[in-house]
């Protein structure tokens, strides 16, 4: 059964963990990539409903995880495929969930219960495969953490600091907060040729600079942005040092407010891989990939910092630059995993600001 802190229920068939998930109830609307939506660590704290509905018709394998487990704390689906059709597949998308204990249910209305996201808005909520009292679920979510307020970077992020190797010879070396950071992120810097140290969300920013970074990646991660004041404070002094600066997703959020601006809780949030964004220098249109529930207030931001990216749906800021400093960030996920790749530019835009500040000759990607 799912109940949500409005009252609204859900009865439906177990599948997964036995027991009782609870998190906010948010919906992914991309129609694959199941897998690496389960092991995105900015999933943690968050029931996913996923809105195709047919999934796990492909199985699970050990090549497309995106971490080093699963941070989805509860999946919605409408049916669950029993059968694994894929060669590469190892496991059941069941087997999987019931190993990593992650309750799920299947079998409701997901088309009702996105439509009900939708109005309302996302809101805490409960899976249970044993008390199934709607009163005594209620009860108990509405006593669960709200994710507004809520620091989930240092429960996601790696316990000690680690190398991930460039794919030929280094030219560059980055040093990334993990914050929840996605190995597809990784695999792209070591395609362009950097050699990248992954640091825990609570390092200091005179400890970043002294491993000597040609520049600096603030990860994707779960959480309110502005429950990080110390990570934030350590941002700006980064900033300050000149080092060029990439951000994605929460990264991006804590970049804005590291200069002055604000973040809000979105009502839905975005999550999928189709959503438009509009390039404001080129005026081309990207489809993209999306995992956020809050953003940056356009109207927060100083006059040395610009929009550079907007969401075409709702015009939500999707990517900012700083007038003076190499800094720059998007709120989406180039990357991909899953998702479309119209914006892996941004990883060698990225290589080509280390580049011209090293004194490199190379092309320098426009945003």
């Amino acid at each position: 059964m799912i109940v949500l802190e409005d009252g609204r229920s859900f009865r439906g068939k177990a599948f997964g963990a036995e027991g009782e998930a609870f998190g906010e109830m948010v919906f992914n609307t991309s129609m694959t990539g199941y897998q690496e939506i389960l092991t995105d660590p900015s999933y943690a704290g968050q029931i996913v409903c996923m809105t195709y509905p047919l999934i796990g018709n492909y199985g699970v394998n050990e090549m497309d995880v995106e971490s080093r487990r699963p941070w989805a704390d509860g999946f919605v689906v409408k049916e669950a495929s029993r059968i694994a059709s894929n060669w590469r597949s190892t496991e059941t998308l069941q087997s999987y969930l019931s190993r990593n204990n992650i309750v799920g249910i299947e079998g409701i209305d997901t088309r009702a219960l996105v439509r009900h996201i939708r109005d309302k808005g996302a809101m805490r909520a409960v899976i249970s495969t044993t008390d199934l009292d709607e009163a005594s679920l209620l009860e108990k979510v509405r006593t669960s953490p709200d994710m507004k307020g809520r620091e989930l970077a240092t429960e996601v992020t790696t316990e000690a600091s680690f190398e991930y190797p460039a794919a030929a010879d280094a030219k560059y070396h980055i040093v990334a907060f993990d914050f929840g950071v996605k190995t597809n992120s990784l695999r792209e810097f070591a395609k362009f040729g950097c050699r990248v140290t992954v640091v825990p969300a609570d390092t200091s920013a005179e400890d970043v600079l002294a491993l000597a970074p040609d520049g600096i990646f603030l990860s994707n991660g779960p959480g309110d942005p502005a429950s990080m004041g110390r990570v934030i404070d350590e941002i700006r002094k980064l900033a300050a040092s000149q080092k060029p600066m990439f951000g994605i997703c929460l990264g991006h959020q804590l970049i804005g407010q590291a200069f002055g601006g604000t973040t809000f809780k979105m009502k839905f949030g975005h999550r999928g891989g189709n959503q438009p964004i509009m390039n404001l220098e080129s005026g081309k249109v990207e489809i993209t990939s999306h995992n956020h529930g809050f953003a940056v207030d356009p109207d927060s931001l100083p006059a040395d910092v610009e929009v550079t990216h907007i969401n075409l749906n709702d015009k939500t800021v999707a990517g900012l630059r700083h007038k003076t400093l190499p800094v720059f960030s998007v709120q989406y996920h180039p990357e991909s995993a899953p998702g479309p790749h119209d914006s892996e530019y941004l990883f060698e835009q990225f290589v080509s600001l280390m580049s011209k500040k090293k004194g490199h000759i190379g092309r320098i990607c426009p945003i």
